[in-house]
């Protein structure tokens, strides 16, 4: 048989040809970076925990927190969209960045030794120090050594920097023992801390610090080793795209102005009640609020005042107690007088549904008296304080503020000028004369204090109801990890896989 070697020389020029074309191709494809994957499908994915201090959704749903505020800047500064996958476990947060199902995992994640090996990392944006916290309990002792941690029941989050630290000091300390928990969070931990659940558990110091006044009664021990870098995780692999990226944009003045503002905001936020007001707080929380927030919620809807707002006065006020009475005569859950009752209809002061919602009316009253140039959270403070004092004598303050050369219109300027009310040569040089004005400051104080103790008791609530239903195992040093539960799709999985350059 005969070969054509005119057809053979064209078959190898095809086939040349085509390998060429192919080699083309997937060399301009591994060229596409991890950024230009990201804007080519406009969403950046990023794995989070609901946590109060990370991630979790305001009273009207809205996402908000630490981590969050924190990404929506960077995916603006990339003009894309922010997709949060929140997984069932903490350790998944590790997985989904391994498997490319999230370009980022932002958690408040400490940058260790163990982790460099597998990931890289965004520039720092704080630093924390692992701590060990305990209750301060009669006839228990401050632990003050690793040795006193012996027999301890000591509790920590699973794939957690704690669990690596412990790991690595029974190295050393061979008696150490603890637990760890795939599903609780550290926030979980302290309340089992403070609850007397468990002995100890580990928490990085700033987290403890912005959560620490809702668990009086629990305290900072052993500092367990130097202060670590939290950051960012990404994948590691030869594209340094996405690293590029966040470094310019935590190097922007407007991205570190944006920090100062979200630890501040969410990182400083105290509340100065006590052991016994926290407790009694939170068993009438229990017991009486159940029965009224419907109320607070319908006068939110009829004033537009912020219904937790309401609540925490009506707390203040009266505990939540509909039968609450004063000396002076004043009834109900708001406490209203007979002038402030009959002034917006209400006829039955003891009345729940009447008072809340009289109440709410009566305030939109006194915020309408408050000049218009005082707004945001200022324009609140001097309502309470007017609500409580009488706007008068909130005046005559706001006189005694501006003739000392400080600001009327700021709430932190005139509360230092309200005490002085009870002073002979201070009130007699004024309008109203004399006032309690040391009673508007603390009433203002107290119900800044029951908002953010309300406020956070609804987020643990509303973070505990979004949790799976997920019943681990769990013994000391074994854990039975739940199957992730994420509908990613393997579609999206595939398309990252795609066009992210593997690590070579």
């Amino acid at each position: 048989m005969r070969i054509n070697f005119f057809h053979v020389k064209d078959l190898l020029f095809l086939l040349i040809s085509v390998s060429l074309f192919i080699a083309l191709y997937l060399f301009s494809q591994s060229t596409h970076s991890q950024i230009d994957a990201i804007k080519k499908t406009g969403i950046l994915r990023v794995a989070t925990r609901n946590t109060p201090t990370t991630y979790y959704q305001d009273n009207n749903g809205n996402p908000t927190g630490f981590e969050y505020e924190l990404l929506k800047g960077f995916a603006d500064y990339l003009e894309v969209e922010l997709e949060l996958i929140v997984p069932d476990t903490f350790g998944e947060v590790f997985t989904l960045v391994q498997n490319r199902s999230a370009h980022i995992a932002a958690a408040g994640l400490t940058i260790t030794d163990e982790r460099k090996q597998r990931f890289r990392f965004s520039p720092p944006y704080a630093y924390s120090t692992p701590t060990l916290i305990y209750r301060v309990t009669q006839g228990k002792p401050e632990p003050k050594s690793i040795a006193d941690l012996e027999n301890k029941n000591i509790k920590v989050v699973a794939n957690s920097s704690h669990a690596e630290l412990l790991s690595n000091q029974k190295l050393t300390y061979s008696f150490l023992k603890w637990q760890e928990t795939s599903t609780s969070s550290v926030t979980e931990l302290l309340e089992d801390v403070y609850e007397q659940e468990i002995d100890y558990t580990i928490s990085d110091d700033f987290v403890f610090d912005a959560q620490k006044s809702y668990f009086p009664g629990l305290k900072k021990s052993l500092v367990l080793s130097k202060p670590a870098p939290v950051a960012w995780l990404l994948i590691k692999q030869n594209d340094q795209s996405l690293q590029r990226a966040t470094r310019r944009f935590f190097e922007l003045p407007s991205t570190q102005e944006l920090l100062v503002k979200l630890k501040k905001k969410y990182l400083a936020r105290q509340t100065r009640l006590g052991y016994v007001d926290i407790e009694t707080f939170r068993s009438d929380l229990e017991t009486r609020f159940c029965k009224l927030e419907q109320y607070f919620m319908m006068a939110e809807q009829e004033t537009d005042i912020d219904w937790r707002l309401l609540a925490s006065i009506a707390y203040q006020e009266s505990h939540w107690n509909p039968k609450a009475v004063s000396p002076t005569g004043v009834k109900g859950i708001m406490m209203l007088t007979q002038a402030a009752a009959k002034e917006v209809g209400i006829k039955d002061r003891t009345d729940p549904i009447n008072s809340v919602i009289g109440g709410a009316h009566y305030l939109k009253k006194v915020m309408a008296k408050i000049p218009d140039r005082i707004q945001g959270k200022d324009r609140i403070w001097f309502s309470l304080a007017s609500y409580n004092v009488g706007y008068g004598h909130l005046e005559d303050a706001r006189v005694l503020t501006a003739r000392a050369g400080r600001n009327p219109d700021k709430w932190s300027d005139v509360k230092e000028f309200l005490p002085l009310l009870t002073q002979k040569k201070y009130y007699q040089t004024v309008r109203h004369g004399y006032a309690r004005g040391y009673e508007p400051v603390l009433y203002v104080k107290n119900i800044r204090n029951y908002y953010d103790l309300l406020d956070w008791e609804l987020r643990k609530a509303k973070i505990e109801a979004a949790k799976p239903a997920i019943s681990p195992a769990e013994n000391e040093g074994e854990i039975v990890m739940p199957g992730n539960s994420l509908d990613r799709g393997e579609a999206a999985v595939k398309e990252m896989i795609d066009t992210i350059p593997s690590a070579l």
